[in-house]
């Protein structure tokens, strides 16, 4: 019998001190919005520029040393890639990731440059899952899937563990509401995991937001049909995860939709306000927060999970017009 194994608190404590071994915690920033003192968490300044690296690197270290020299194959088009890259650059593991032909090119770039190999694939008509699946199959790696893993989900909880920490040193107390971007959910349910006393709020970008309409629904829901395009590469998740959606649901998260040019203007924000560069993806919630979707309060905490931009992208958004 599969013994199936869950994401557990201790996991996400777990991971943390692991995490707190290597590197040195993101740091907050505090900004008035509204009258309210608001907290971000910059994960945007990883090493290789988003919160992908703490799932990772919790995952890749619970590998024993067959398993390790096997490698590893994961499916990603950017940000987890890296991670994964990351983490496996360190240990001495082998990396393959699927990758999506029209991968932004800096996160391209970045994964090639820690020493991944790419396979490339076109997500309008082909399966990264069941490529990847293949792929480990036929070398006997282990699959790392982006989000639908214990250890995964456990990783990035460690971000919520270091805010809490931040927080209260600052006199902020603890976080009393947490706004975290989705894709596929590892990040909101590992931050739902390490803040058991602070409602989560998920953000997505509009006619992606299946994790919103499966809270709501209490059954998991696809994205439709033809969804939209969107700057949020980092963000397009067909389907949530068994696991993602049982923590967030357990938790009564509860989600919202943000369009694309109130993503620009949150991308304009955090570069005005914070001086950070945040990618699309990573200022859905801080976008929740800018337009009202998400109220201001006493201990709001809202993720920028990462800031691997396109340049030219990025300029422009940078550069419209605010009228």
């Amino acid at each position: 019998m599969t013994i199936v194994r869950h994401p557990t608190r201790a996991g996400v404590r777990d991971a943390a001190a692991k995490i707190a071994a290597i590197l040195p915690p993101t740091p907050i920033f505090v900004h008035d919005i509204n009258g309210m003192a608001v907290t971000f968490k910059a994960e945007s300044l990883q090493p290789m520029g988003a919160f992908k690296i703490r799932g990772a690197w919790h995952r890749l270290t619970a590998l024993d040393e067959q398993a390790r020299r096997r490698g590893v194959v994961a499916f990603s088009s950017g940000n987890h890639a890296q991670g994964i890259a990351w983490a496996a650059n360190r240990l001495g593991i082998p990396a393959t990731i699927v990758m999506p032909a029209d991968a932004p090119r800096a996160k391209r770039e970045g994964t090639l440059a820690l020493g991944a190999e790419i396979v490339d694939y076109d997500r309008a008509t082909q399966s990264r899952e069941a490529i990847a699946g293949r792929l480990a199959e036929a070398r006997g790696a282990t699959l790392v899937p982006s989000f639908d893993d214990p250890w995964v989900i456990e990783g990035q909880g460690s971000a919520g563990v270091e805010a809490a920490t931040q927080m209260a040193a600052k006199g902020l107390g603890r976080p009393a509401h947490v706004v975290v971007p989705c894709g596929g959910g590892g990040l909101a349910a590992g931050m739902a995991l390490a803040l058991p006393d602070a409602r989560v709020t998920v953000v997505e970008p509009e006619g992606w937001d299946d994790m919103r309409r499966s809270l709501e629904a209490s059954w998991i829901e696809p994205v439709g049909p033809n969804p939209p395009p969107t700057a949020c590469d980092a963000l397009q998740t067909m389907r949530v995860s068994p696991l993602t959606f049982d923590v967030l649901s357990r938790r009564d998260a509860t989600g919202v939709a943000v369009g694309e040019g109130e993503i620009r203007a949150a991308q304009r924000w955090a570069a005005a306000h914070l001086r950070l560069v945040v990618e699309p993806g990573g200022a859905v919630a801080l976008a929740a927060v800018l337009a009202g979707r998400v109220a201001a309060e006493a201990g709001l905490l809202v993720v920028l999970s990462g800031g691997n931009v396109d340049m030219a992208a990025y300029a422009r958004a940078i550069g419209e017009d605010r009228a």
